[in-house]
């Protein structure tokens, strides 16, 4: 080996392993001899619990509240250190944690079937077909654009009283006949498995280590969240300040948003655009900029209503709300964009390859659009919507207020 490539390679003094309900019996020779071997051995205090018997290093219970920062381990680095985990270490587990203060060549992992494996094989449920939400520690909220007709849905949750709020949401959105099973201690001796509909939801003394799977079942009135973009207008509380729907799906046709991006959505009214760019994936980020206290509030609401409730909303008004946010992969500027100094501010703040997209319904937000079409490029447009309305007992076409919309890409 070069020397050079000496130099850089270490040992792997870190082990991860992953471990179930059924403790020391369900873990392979090399994962107990591991264990044995160990200096010092984390993980929570159940976790430890389990493997007592078998170890002689040092048993360190995690500290509370959770040091995601590791800074415990990390300072053993070179020891021989143990982590234990739940089921797959890198399935909403610790091990993706620490994969981002240790590097792979100084790991050993040795995984465990996760609780959503076990629960797809008591079900016989096809991972593949199916969808996976943690609500470990996070907003119930999360669940509701995976509610689609016929949906199978694993829910991972924090505590025994997290099915019955499912079941709660599940009745008023009006997906009442679903089908719950709680799956409880799975791959343990206490596993135990039970089921109701939303809507007759009984069940008492759940097991804090719960699965939630759900089969959906929807009424012709339930609030299902369409997969595509320019969702109805409805869906959003509004109080006339919001990118009507047609104007809309244009809008994030000419954001185009791209997995884990960030977008500022300025003057941002109901919050509709935010709400959608982040639908488009779940590793998408909004920061809503509104200066109207009420419409910030009803912001909060709809994005909660919609399944986004990590959206983040400043209150206050551009360009000053605009310091000292993260930079932006894109803006969209709906409203007060033709104030001093917020369309500059934008296109200063936007990175290199971010796109800006601002629309205009006012001459003078326009004829800033146009001055900036002319003096950086880029795409400008006008959309005409026409909605057929009655005219006495015929119908006929009611034009919607013109909107000019000035999309660029920053050098």
């Amino acid at each position: 080996m070069p020397a050079e490539s000496s130099r850089r390679a270490r040992p792997k003094w870190l082990t991860v392993i992953g471990i179930g309900e059924d403790g020391l019996a369900g873990l392979g020779d090399e994962a107990k001899q591991r264990i044995a071997k160990a200096e010092i051995i984390f993980g929570g205090k159940r976790h430890l619990a389990l493997v007592a018997s078998f170890t002689k290093g040092e048993p360190r219970p995690w500290p509370v509240p959770f040091d995601a920062g590791m800074a415990d381990v990390l300072a053993l680095a070179g020891r021989n250190v143990c982590v234990l985990a739940s089921g797959d270490p890198f399935f909403h587990g610790v091990g993706a944690t620490l994969a981002r203060k240790v590097k792979p060549r100084e790991m050993h992992v040795i995984p465990a079937p996760s609780a959503v494996s076990l629960a797809a094989a008591r079900l016989g449920w096809a991972l593949q077909h199916i969808e996976i939400v943690s609500l470990h520690g996070r907003p119930l909220d999360l669940i509701r654009p995976l509610l689609q007709p016929e949906a199978r849905i694993l829910a991972l949750t924090s505590d025994a009283e997290m099915p019955a709020a499912i079941a709660r949401l599940l009745t008023e959105l009006d997906f009442g006949a679903s089908r719950l099973t709680v799956l409880e201690a799975l791959g343990g001796p206490r596993e135990n498995q039970r089921s109701t509909r939303a809507d007759a939801f009984d069940l008492e003394n759940i097991n804090p280590l719960n699965v939630l799977a759900i089969e959906i079942d929807s009424d012709p009135q339930a609030r299902i969240l369409p997969l595509t973009v320019g969702l109805a207008d409805h869906l959003f509380d509004h109080d006339g300040q919001i990118t009507k729907r047609e104007i809309r799906a244009v809008t994030l046709s000419s954001l185009a948003p791209r997995r884990g991006e960030l977008l500022w959505d300025i003057g941002a009214g109901s919050g509709s655009i935010g709400i959608e760019w982040m639908l488009a994936h779940p590793l998408m980020r909004t920061i809503a900029i509104e200066a109207d206290p009420g419409r910030a509030a009803r912001i909060h609401r709809n994005a909660a209503a919609c399944g986004v409730p990590g959206l983040v909303v400043v209150e206050g008004s551009a360009p000053k709300a605009l310091a000292r946010l993260d930079t932006p992969d894109a803006i969209f500027i709906g409203g007060g964009g033709s104030d001093t100094g917020v369309l500059n501010a934008a296109i200063k703040a936007l990175r290199s390859g971010g796109r800006l997209v601002a629309n205009a319904v006012t001459l003078e937000m326009e004829a800033l659009l146009l001055a900036q079409h002319t003096k950086l490029g880029g795409d400008l447009i006008r959309i005409n919507i026409s909605r057929a309305s009655p005219v006495g007992s015929m119908q006929a076409w009611r034009p919607a207020m013109p909107v000019t919309q000035w999309s660029w890409v920053k050098p």
